[in-house]
């Protein structure tokens, strides 16, 4: 099992929608590096839901469900969607200053690549990420 991190503008579609919907295609990523972790994300990977924008905050664990395939949104068959449902909402958000503020996770692709929506997560920045909200899975 790998993990991930999707970014989300919360307006847009945030946690609330996931949980109210329980699952959703993440779609309409148009950019050429997260195409490809996108097209590595395996059924059961887990996923950290990061809220872009104002609250910059991971807020919830999600799993994938569905490995990669055509993007609905687009019929241009170079871009791919996964399918990711709800696992559980983290007890206490983490946020991007606190994890700016670890030694350990300066090299966390949310900080080195702030602008990626789709990235992966190593092993112990998902247990550290954990081990700062309180949650387990």
């Amino acid at each position: 099992m790998k993990y991930w991190l999707v970014k989300s503008d919360p307006e847009t579609y945030g946690w609330d929608h996931l949980v109210k919907d329980k699952k959703t295609d993440w779609s309409g990523v148009r950019n050429y590096a997260a195409r490809i972790h996108l097209k590595a994300m395996k059924k059961g990977d887990v996923v950290l839901f990061y809220h872009s924008q104002q609250s910059q905050a991971i807020v919830g664990l999600a799993k994938v469900t569905k490995q990669f395939f055509q993007d609905p949104t687009t019929t241009d068959d170079a871009w791919v969607a996964v399918e990711i449902a709800v696992l559980k909402p983290l007890k206490n958000p983490v946020t991007l200053a606190d994890i700016k503020a670890i030694k350990e996770l300066k090299e966390f692709p949310l900080v080195r690549i702030s602008r990626l929506s789709v990235m992966p997560v190593s092993d112990v920045e998902f247990e550290r990420i954990l081990k700062m909200s309180g949650t387990s899975i």
